[in-house]
């Protein structure tokens, strides 16, 4: 595959996974940080990675949330409850993969994510 048609990919799945609006404002708050970071995440991580066939787009989103919720990124994690929930992961889901991780990357991160998660839910309805 292309570098075009990674990127023609990956922003189609952007769309799909964020609606039209949400996906053309994210992308135009990336590029306005770096045009770069916008361009490696549309034609990297969303055409190349969340492309892949193996797994489904709701199995790489709790697979996505549980290392984002790890690592402590807040706004990414945001990002992609709200991206799993368009994936078809309900909350429960959601919340079990954020109890699944609290003995391995800590109660604490655990706590960060469900509080985020609530934020989201309040957000969404």
């Amino acid at each position: 595959m292309t570098i075009q048609q990674r990127k023609e990919k990956g922003a189609a799945l952007i769309e799909e996974m964020m609606g039209s609006q949400a996906a053309a404002d994210t992308r135009a708050a990336w590029r306005k940080i770096s045009p770069d970071f916008e361009s490696y995440i549309v034609e990297f991580l969303a055409g190349e990675i969340w492309s892949r066939p193996s797994l489904d787009l709701k199995s790489r989103s709790l697979v996505t949330i549980a290392a984002l919720a790890a690592m402590g990124r807040p706004r990414a994690l945001d990002l992609n409850i709200r991206m799993a929930l368009k994936n078809g992961a309900s909350r429960e889901e959601i919340t079990e993969t954020l109890l699944q991780i609290a003995p391995y990357a800590g109660f604490p991160a655990a706590w960060e994510a469900l509080a985020t998660l609530d934020q989201v839910r309040g957000q969404t309805g």
